[in-house]
Parts: C-alpha cells; sequence; structure tokens
C-alpha cells in the first residue's frame, strides 16, 4: 500500500497555490456584471419622435472558439496555481570526517612479537589487519594514508576510495620510508594535508612503535602547529616488550624504547587521545574506540525535491489563445 501510495504521489501533480482556481469562474462573472448585461442601442434615429431604437441581439450558439478560450482559460489558471511532481528520492549527503591515517614503517616494526589469527607475525602485518578492519567501518569518511620513517610521505590523498587506501596500505613495506623514525615530520605532513578541510573535521591517528630519531620538526612543536590548524591527533603506541628473551620472559632493559610521554603530550595538546597497544587485541579495541570518539553521521532520511510542472499547463494555454484568435467565427 505504501508503495502503491508513493508511486502515485509521483506521478500525479499537486497544487502549491490551489487558491489560484478560484479565479476560474472570472469570465462567467464579467459577462453576468450589471454593467456588461445592460442593453446597449445599436441604432438611433434622431428624427423619430419616440427615438426609436433598434437593438440587435446577435445570439451566438456554442462554438469552438469558445470552447478554446475556455480550455485557454482553464490552463492558465492551472499554471496561477503552481502543478509540482515529487521526484525521484535524494539522500543527503552525510557529515564525513577528513581523516590522515599515519603508519610508522621504521626498522622495528619488522618485529615478529604479535599473535594474529593463531601464529606469529611482525608489527606492520599485525597493524595492516586491524586498519583494514578500521577502513571498512568509515564509511563515508574522506580518507588518507602517510607513512613515515627517516621521513615521510603521503601514499593517498584524502579521499573517499577506501579501497584505494587499503591496497595502498598492503603493499607498504617495513623501510619504505628509511629505518628511523619521523614524528614531527609525519604530523606536520598531515596538517598540511589537512589545513584546508573543514573545521571540526580534521582528525589524524598516528601509530608508532618507536622514538622520534629523524626529521627536521621536533613532534611537540608538530602538535603546536596540528593545534593552531584545529588538526586532533590521536596517538597509538604499539609493540610487545620487543627484546632480547631467555625461556620465553624479556630481559629487563632490552625492551623497545617508545616515548609515551611525547605522545602523551602531542594527544593533549592537540585535544585528542592517547592510546597503549600491547597486542592485536588491544589494537583492535583501541580502533573500536576511536571508531566512538570520531563518530560517522548517518544520512538522514531520503528526501523527495519538489519538480515545478506549470511551464506545461502555461505553454498549452498559449497554444490555445492563439488557436482561439486566428479559428475563424460564425458568419452573420
Amino acid at each position: 500500500m505504501d508503495a502503491a501510495r508513493e508511486l502515485l504521489s509521483g506521478l500525479l501533480p499537486t497544487f502549491a497555490w490551489p487558491w489560484m482556481w478560484l479565479a476560474l469562474p472570472l469570465p462567467l462573472l464579467m459577462r453576468w456584471w450589471p454593467l456588461s448585461a445592460r442593453r446597449v442601442a445599436a441604432l438611433r434615429v434622431p428624427w423619430e419622435p419616440e427615438r426609436l431604437q433598434v437593438e440587435m441581439t446577435v445570439r451566438r450558439g456554442p462554438s469552438l472558439r469558445l470552447l478554446l478560450s475556455w480550455l485557454a482559460w482553464i490552463a492558465l489558471c492551472a499554471a496561477a496555481a503552481r502543478p509540482q511532481q515529487a521526484g525521484a528520492p535524494v539522500e543527503p549527503p552525510r557529515q564525513a570526517r577528513q581523516m590522515m591515517l599515519a603508519v610508522d614503517l621504521s626498522g622495528s616494526m619488522s618485529e615478529a612479537d604479535m599473535q594474529l589469527g593463531g601464529r606469529v607475525v611482525d608489527r606492520l602485518t599485525a597493524a595492516k589487519a586491524v586498519l583494514a578492519d578500521f577502513l571498512e567501518r568509515r564509511e563515508g569518511d574522506r580518507i588518507g594514508l602517510l607513512v613515515f620513517g627517516q621521513r615521510a610521505y603521503a601514499l593517498t590523498p584524502l579521499t573517499a576510495d577506501r579501497a584505494s587506501v587499503r591496497e595502498q596500505l598492503r603493499d607498504s613495506v617495513v623501510g619504505l620510508a628509511g629505518r628511523e623514525t619521523a614524528l614531527g615530520d609525519a604530523i606536520g605532513l598531515a596538517v598540511k594535508r589537512l589545513r584546508e578541510q573543514p573545521e571540526g573535521q580534521r582528525v589524524l591517528i598516528l601509530l608508532t612503535d618507536g622514538v622520534n630519531t629523524a626529521g627536521v620538526l621536533e613532534p611537540l612543536k608538530a602538535a603546536e602547529l596540528a593545534k593552531a590548524e584545529g588538526v586532533r591527533v590521536h596517538t597509538i603506541a604499539f609493540g610487545g616488550s620487543g627484546g632480547l628473551s631467555l625461556f620465553g620472559m624479556t630481559l629487563p632493559g632490552s625492551e623497545d624504547p617508545i616515548d609515551e610521554d611525547t605522545l602523551v603530550r602531542i594527544a593533549r595538546e592537540t585535544g585528542g587521545r592517547f592510546f597503549r597497544a600491547r597486542n592485536t587485541d588491544e589494537l583492535a579495541g583501541i580502533y573500536a574506540e576511536l571508531d566512538r570518539l570520531e563518530p560517522v553521521k548517518s544520512a538522514g532520511p531520503a528526501l523527495r525535491p519538489w519538480l515545478e510542472r506549470y511551464p506545461w499547463p502555461l505553454a498549452a494555454a498559449l497554444l490555445l489563445g492563439v488557436a482561439a484568435l486566428i479559428w475563424p467565427g460564425p458568419r452573420r
């Protein structure tokens, strides 16, 4: 029933100004108006004593010209009433995030201390798996990917094509951008890509397992720049113990260094959050939390725009009026 009602609403026109139909009987009112109904002498003979008046009454029956005139008037009233027709449903655009993902490709990301699907994998492989699932849930966002090591490189610009981002992420390898870690340069490059985007939607998610050891921009200076440009930076310190082990236990002092204090200060300075993930499950939980912190607003209800259809009856009124004028009248 609802489908049939929706179909009829798309086929049958409605009128924006239905009160204009009140003008339809105007020609009849003008004809019956007392002043126009008064008889007027057609011929006067002044020399007659009684001023004989000869009246001529022309009686006309219904004619095609009269019919055309009435049809033209009806079409003109229809055009004045503004007929409208419901168009195809249009879904309003979503309010999405403009999000850059920064992934560390330094040498330490090759450390095989992660579990994924029951097997041991390196940190980058685990991060790729979790990031791919995160991208799947970000429908409507425009996402860009940059990687950093000794230098920072943008692999994809901000785009709604998440498949391209996943493909570039899948092809990334440890050492692609160098073996060191340039945290500050990565933040600076992300800010440069996000600064032209709408305010309140600029987000950077930075994943690293090390300490800033390269680059020309200090991480805290980069954080100040991000704050000035309204970019929220969420930082993720990722990695297990990653040190020398004896009988399955990590030797004290041999863990991979992660500058958590700097990452905390970067997130706090820019209005973001700091996260610590030591395994794949914790990393997956972090990206689930980021989904909550940076939600994708769902699209509103579909709207059907109203299409103006008054040109059609207006054109019909013009054609009928011309036809009524040129149609030959009755002979006397």
